[in-house]
């Protein structure tokens, strides 16, 4: 009798186990590690756009989308805010060296798509030309551009050609034709202007320097700036402000401008970017999602920018340790983009903040603007075995709090 029990219960292991192994096969297989799932999120978001750039095609089939209050202007900015704005997000990972990881034939791919689509939009006879030379748009998406070589400048400036370097520079002082707003676009002015000082390309040291005096004199305390003279509660010290004025002044301190920058001036700007990078912290709650308000929310995880800056330049205060920032960041993320209607059947993203809604886009915003979502990817510049991407994952502030656990409390940053 012993003998069939144990016969039965072998019969009974042997049925049950192969579907247990395959359930947990399939669970670790749709749950891969945190940088594999920024990897291929990433992979996803920018190849749709570099494949076809990469051989004049992206303006044949890319389809567009545009808010419907928009304001009437060329369509055609959305295929340069979808380039520009990829590019600054993704530049730092395609610096790093080459390897024979997974990863590595990702990032190779899209270095190489990318070389091609850098030339692609400057080329007069291609058809992925980008619109250069009409409308005040340009001056927003050409920063971006500039950003992504300043990022990225051994990798994604050096290799390209001399005639594709001398139409960058051709197209970026033609810029100055625009005159930004009293806003954040002043900073895109000086974004461009500071990419043309590092590449030695004759820039307008004015433009810098006005640019970066009038974001000293918007600064209101505690971190924040205010996006001209008057404050707006919304993210676009994520998207522009923090990471722009810092990099600007970063480069214009590294090249001894002492009349523009001092390096005291530099290093005050990053303590407030940090700063700023602890109050986004702990806006994220416990589920991985953070408040919703102001314009342009449609740009997802760009809010995160400063925080996926201060992790690539090493720079996160002491109290954002590496594996916590991860772990909080990787929560929005994948809240974020768990609905498969962020992209459209072609792959490319469509207007929205966590899913298809159109209704929620500003007068100026089409799918090309979406790629802001990017900027918080720039930790992928970091190597795999870099601490931000191997220290355990820890709960961060708002989980901590809301789970009765003890955490650090807040207090306003003074100078």
């Amino acid at each position: 009798m012993k003998m069939k029990q144990n016969i039965f219960v072998w019969l009974l292991l042997a049925c049950f186990l192969p579907v247990q192994f395959a359930q947990a096969k399939k669970k670790v297989e749709k749950e891969p590690d945190d940088r594999t799932y920024w990897c291929n999120l990433m992979y996803r978001m920018a190849a749709p756009v570099l494949s076809n750039m990469s051989e004049g095609k992206l303006q044949q089939n890319m389809q567009v989308e545009v808010s419907p209050t928009w304001d009437g202007r060329d369509k055609a900015v959305t295929y340069m805010e979808c380039f520009g704005r990829l590019m600054a997000g993704l530049a730092p990972w395609l610096a790093l060296p080459d390897d024979n990881t997974p990863e590595g034939f990702q990032r190779k791919q899209l270095r190489q798509w990318a070389l091609k689509a850098y030339a692609q939009s400057v080329d007069p006879a291609s058809a992925d030309y980008l619109l250069w030379r009409k409308e005040g748009q340009p001056l927003v998406d050409a920063a971006y551009i500039a950003n992504s070589f300043l990022r990225a400048y051994d990798s994604l400036w050096m290799p390209l050609d001399s005639l594709t370097k001398e139409r960058y520079i051709s197209e970026f002082k033609q810029l100055r034709r625009v005159d930004p707003p009293y806003t954040n676009w002043l900073l895109f002015s000086a974004t461009i202007e500071t990419f043309l000082m590092k590449a030695g390309a004759g820039s307008d040291n004015y433009r810098i320097n006005s640019a970066l005096r009038k974001v000293e004199e918007w600064y209101v305390g505690d971190g924040w700036y205010s996006d001209g003279p008057s404050f707006a509660f919304d993210y676009y010290n994520s998207y522009v402000l923090h990471p722009m004025y810092v990099e600007c002044l970063e480069v214009v301190t590294d090249k001894k401008q002492n009349w523009i920058a001092p390096r005291k001036r530099f290093e005050t700007a990053v303590k407030r970017m940090q700063r700023f990078g602890m109050i986004l912290e702990r806006f994220i709650s416990p589920e991985g999602t953070f408040p919703v308000f102001g314009r342009s929310i449609t740009y997802r995880t760009g809010v995160l920018q400063p925080l996926a800056l201060l992790a690539l330049r090493e720079e996160l205060p002491q109290s954002l340790p590496n594996g916590q920032v991860r772990a909080a960041m990787t929560a929005v993320i994948k809240r974020m983009f768990s609905s498969p209607a962020n992209f459209n059947e072609k792959g490319f993203l469509r207007i929205g903040f966590s899913s298809y809604q159109p209704n929620i886009a500003d007068w100026y915003s089409n799918n090309g603007s979406m790629y802001l979502a990017s900027l918080a990817f720039l930790p992928l510049g970091l190597p795999a075995n870099h601490p931000f991407w191997t220290d355990a994952p820890q709960p961060w502030t708002s989980k901590k709090a809301w789970e009765g656990d003890d955490f650090p409390k807040d207090h306003a940053y003074y100078e």
